[in-house]
């Protein structure tokens, strides 16, 4: 009788473990990244985007994170609460790993393999390439560096099935991906993307460099952001995903309705009253009536005598 109660008070103590040690992968699924899980990028140290786009919003950790953006589609904003809820769950997953579905060697590269959801690990680095299939309804999490040291790198790698906004990649160190295409929340130290299109989010401590390719960010409630929305230039509404034709011309200080600038003057009614007017008048007269035509400034008066009717042109036409 001894014997059986403490089996079974391990069993319980090994089952709360278990759950304890998927809490942090867990609570992501479960939307447990806070305020990071409306961004479809988040950077630390410099966000750098070169002839890339990015649909949904891009946060920097601080106004001081280096962000330089050549002939990209990105809207950036300081977010440190939302880059201090990813930290928290990336150093979470971090502390406590596994229990691993399925463990990975350095030497699979995922192509042509299926897999349901899962925890799947790899120990040391990662090196990607062909094509990876998702079944079910997930969520899938990919732990990479497992043993304390591991990079990811794929180059021509797909993923396809699935769903990106419930498919995670916690990376040790950095992640690399070229000309591949990509689903789901990549987590690194920083991020790297070349010539790829990202359906997910790309979340790194340090710095996020996008050349080339497009990032499909995920919103809030778990579902993919396929396109951007209509930009309202000038009413300085804050951002809508989307920069307004660079109104801003690279500079935060000047007005961008990106970054919720000063609205201006829609537009002004019955003329400009603070410039100047120059007036004229111009009279015609012939044998039965006489015309008088008076202009100020983009308004036009006209007085007509007699039978005579005058047009804009400055003309009279007698009836």
């Amino acid at each position: 009788m001894t014997h059986l109660f403490f089996r079974v008070r391990f069993i319980g103590l090994l089952a709360l473990a278990m759950v304890g040690a998927m809490w942090p992968v867990g609570a992501q699924a479960a939307g447990g990244l806070g305020a990071a899980a409306g961004f479809s990028v988040l950077a630390g140290t410099a966000l750098t985007c070169t002839d890339a786009s990015v649909t949904g919003p891009a946060g920097v950790a601080s106004a001081t994170t280096a962000v330089t953006k050549t002939r990209c589609h990105i809207n950036v904003q300081v977010a440190t609460t939302a880059y201090n809820d990813f930290l928290t769950v990336y150093n979470g997953v971090a502390s406590s790993l596994g229990p691993c579905t399925q463990t990975f060697g350095i030497a699979d590269t995922l192509a042509g393999v299926t897999l349901g959801p899962g925890i799947y690990c790899f120990e040391a680095a990662a090196t990607l390439t062909g094509t990876l299939t998702l079944t079910g309804a997930g969520p899938w999490f990919f732990e990479i560096g497992t043993l304390g040291t591991g990079a990811l790198t794929t180059t021509n790698f797909t993923v396809v099935g699935g769903d990106p906004c419930s498919t995670f990649w916690w990376v040790r160190q950095d992640a690399t991906a070229t000309t591949s295409t990509i689903q789901g929340t990549i987590e690194a130290n920083s991020i790297t993307l070349t010539g790829s299109t990202l359906t997910g989010r790309a979340f790194a401590k340090t710095a996020v460099t996008m050349t080339g390719g497009t990032v499909f960010g995920c919103t809030a409630d778990g579902t993919v952001t396929t396109s951007k929305k209509h930009c309202n230039q000038g009413v300085g509404n804050g951002p809508e995903g989307c920069d307004p034709g660079n109104s801003n011309q690279g500079d935060p200080s000047r007005s961008n309705d990106e970054l919720g600038g000063t609205p201006g003057n829609p537009g002004r009614k019955g003329g400009n009253s603070n410039v100047a007017v120059e007036t004229k008048s111009v009279a015609i007269t012939n044998s039965s009536a006489s015309v008088t035509v008076t202009a100020k400034g983009n308004n036009h008066s006209v007085v007509a005598k007699g039978k005579a009717a005058a047009h804009g042109n400055g003309k009279s036409k007698n009836k």
